[in-house]
């Protein structure tokens, strides 16, 4: 006999599909909201991260920027030392261009003409005086062109002021200033030590450029005298003389120039 069953049974299918689908869509929106809550948690973690290594970098900069003060101090300061290492090391080079160039002034003024000021800047200098005529100023200028401490002069003026009847002329010049070659070369020979043979480049900075050719002679002398000697020669091996025969002349005896028996 067929067996019929009577129930509805398709509402109640309905129904535990319905359950089961509310069921998933519940577990999916637990997962997603379990994930969402696992990604918040770690973006806050990869800020924390962020903000750390921002304060980090930030402190790390703040002390750069202190070094790059710190430097840029110390740059004005060097900048600053090599200003009065220039100043100094040129004060020493023209150390006795003063005295020579008031000897040359003194040697070179004519005797028809007075100075009444002068002015030095840097390589030139500035000269202002009275002379009895042009012929004195022309003269002036030759003698200075002539001088070895000093070189072209420029006439800057030159009026009758009709002032002093001696000198009524007022002049002005503008000169070079130059250097001599051998003094010059005595400067660089100074400052270049020399090297001798058996005498360290050390040893012979040693000595004092400014003490003078004749006590760099004296420090060097006895490197110079070690450096330069020649090495005593050796004694000739002795050579063993041949006894000479004797002379057996008259005597009947053989030899060397005797006679025969």
């Amino acid at each position: 006999m067929a067996l019929i069953n009577l129930l509805p049974w398709r509402n109640e299918r309905r129904k535990q599909r319905e359950r089961e689908f509310f069921m998933q869509l519940g577990a999916a929106f637990v997962a997603a909201l379990l994930f969402m809550l696992l990604w918040v948690l770690w973006m806050d973690q990869r800020i924390d991260n962020q903000n750390e290594r921002n304060t980090y970098l930030q402190g790390e900069i703040k002390q750069i920027d202190d070094r790059i003060a710190k430097i840029k101090d110390l740059e004005k300061v060097r900048e600053r030392l090599l200003a009065r290492k220039q100043i100094i090391e040129q004060l020493q080079a023209n150390r006795s261009q003063m005295v020579h160039l008031f000897d040359e002034l003194v040697k070179t003024i004519p005797a028809s003409a007075r100075l009444g000021g002068l002015k030095q800047n840097g390589e030139s200098l500035t000269l202002d005086g009275v002379a009895q005529s042009n012929a004195s100023v022309a003269e002036y200028m030759r003698n200075i062109e002539s001088s070895p401490w000093m070189g072209h002069a420029d006439l800057r003026k030159t009026e009758n002021t009709h002032g002093d009847s001696r000198m009524p002329y007022a002049f002005g010049l503008d000169v070079a200033l130059s250097k001599p070659k051998a003094d010059e070369n005595a400067d660089a020979e100074q400052r270049t030590p020399v090297l001798v043979p058996g005498v360290s480049a050390a040893a012979a900075s040693a000595t004092p450029a400014g003490a003078g050719s004749v006590a760099a002679r004296q420090a060097l002398t006895p490197a110079v005298q070690a450096a330069t000697a020649t090495p005593p020669a050796k004694p000739a091996p002795a050579t063993r003389e041949a006894p000479k025969p004797a002379n057996t002349a008259g005597t009947g005896l053989p030899g060397n120039g005797g006679a025969k028996p």
